[in-house]
């Protein structure tokens, strides 16, 4: 940060109680304004927005229809959830470890799974583009197709 020679000096004998990150910090504050300049530029929410609902939610509908695993789709826009049950008719929630062997399953196929009881969340980034939710929805294809057992 560059100041006047004047107020320089008067820092030599005076202690300036600023300047943490989180409040208000000027370096801080210059780093959120030209993060959102560019998250409006480059048209970070409406992409989410036209993403989450017209592929990643489509997509995950779709998915619940083939994979009986797949209890309830939730969520909105980017922000989608997966709950996986072995009855869909009584909402038994996968076990622990059957949700610890799918998570694995994923991970083996290259998609990074948050797992939470017997929820998958599914929340990519903002700036994330159609095919690669094509990608990531084929992942889960292949996935819950083989741990399709698991549904009663």
């Amino acid at each position: 940060m560059l100041i006047s020679e004047p107020i320089a000096r008067y820092f030599d004998d005076h202690f300036f109680a600023g300047g943490l990150t989180y409040s208000g910090h000027p370096l801080a504050m210059a780093a959120i304004v030209a993060t959102i300049d560019a998250m409006k530029e480059e048209k970070v929410v409406e992409n989410a927005a036209s993403i989450g609902n017209e592929v990643l939610r489509p997509g995950l509908e779709a998915l619940a229809e083939k994979h009986a695993i797949i209890g309830e789709v939730r969520g909105r826009g980017l922000f989608q959830a997966l709950e996986l049950v072995s009855s869909r008719e009584q909402k038994t929630p996968l076990t622990a470890a059957d949700m610890a062997a799918i998570k694995g399953a994923l991970t083996e196929a290259g998609l990074l799974a948050f797992v939470v009881e017997n929820r998958i969340h599914v929340v990519p980034p903002c700036t994330i583009t159609a095919e690669q939710v094509a990608q990531g929805l084929a992942i889960f294809d292949a996935v819950f197709a083989r741990f399709a057992s698991l549904a009663k």
